[in-house]
């Protein structure tokens, strides 16, 4: 719909340029642009309205799932016998999600919303030049988001290799214990409780699985819908180039580059979170194998 409505403006302003350019009336030609300007502002400042809610939605629900699911693997965790690693990792695990999710939201969201704004007043008219202003605080967001991603798997997997070694030395010599102390049947409940603590870690497994199924069920709609926006405005800034202003076509292709951000900045926090999930069990999995 977007698209129809943007390409209607541009298609109603070039038969009023023409004619315009006719009677070789600049002031009209000027009005007539201030018009479709303003027009085609409303619609993509209406679009990219919804789209930064829905980024925002979804990073909210990404966050909050993952909090959810966090206690029930941590849990799962200290019953395989990761006591260390389960007491470690979910602080940790939970501070930079948090960190993340308020970072995002709080500060790289108005910050592309600012961008935006300067692209579209960038295009307002020649003289005015913020255009450098508005490309320099989408590389920042780039780079906030780059630095932020890799701090989160940094920190997350020097901690889990420190602690499941600690974990699986623990768990190893307690059973070791149990054997020995226990007379008659030390031996058996030692066996036992390693069947137990195996049927713990394919439970917790499963719960992980699920879990990143539910993530990627939760991003796949967003990031169709940016990708989708990101494509037409591409589309139509090629298409227009044609029969539309320099400076109409320039805000299109500009807008496509927002959503570009917007887009990763979904998907990265999503892979992020994959990731932290798969390190998670990763942990617990490697203590086991240790005993």
């Amino acid at each position: 719909m977007v698209f129809g409505i943007v390409l209607i403006i541009i298609i109603i302003h070039s038969i009023l340029i023409a004619i315009t350019d006719t009677l070789e009336n600049k002031s009209v030609s000027q009005i007539a642009y201030f018009v479709e300007f303003i027009m085609i502002s409303v619609v993509i400042l209406a679009s990219f309205s919804n789209c930064l809610t829905i980024v925002k939605d979804t990073i909210q629900d990404l966050v909050g799932f993952t909090n959810s699911i966090l206690p029930i693997l941590i849990t799962l965790m200290l019953t395989t016998g990761a006591i260390t690693s389960a007491s470690v990792v979910q602080p940790i695990l939970l501070l930079l999600i948090s960190f993340i999710g308020n970072t995002i939201i709080n500060f790289i969201l108005p910050i592309i919303l600012i961008s935006t704004s300067l692209n579209i007043i960038s295009q307002i008219s020649n003289e005015i030049k913020v255009s450098k202003i508005s490309k320099f605080l989408n590389s920042s967001t780039i780079w906030i988001l780059g630095v932020i991603m890799t701090l989160f798997v940094t920190v997350l997997s020097l901690e889990g290799s420190l602690t499941q070694t600690v974990d699986g030395v623990t768990a190893k010599t307690a059973k070791a214990a149990v054997s020995t102390v226990i007379p008659v049947v030390g031996k058996i409940l030692g066996d036992a409780t390693d069947a137990v603590i195996g049927c713990a870690g394919i439970l917790k497994n499963a719960v992980g699985l699920i879990g990143i199924i539910v993530i990627i069920g939760i991003c796949l709609t967003p990031i169709i819908k940016l990708t989708i926006l990101t494509v037409m405005y591409s589309f139509m800034s090629a298409i227009c180039e044609p029969i539309a202003d320099t400076r109409i076509v320039n805000l299109l292709e500009k807008i496509s580059e927002t959503f570009k951000i917007l887009l990763a900045i979904v998907f990265c926090v999503t892979v992020t979170l994959i990731i932290g999930l798969a390190i998670v069990i990763k942990v617990s999995n490697a203590t086991l194998l240790y005993r």
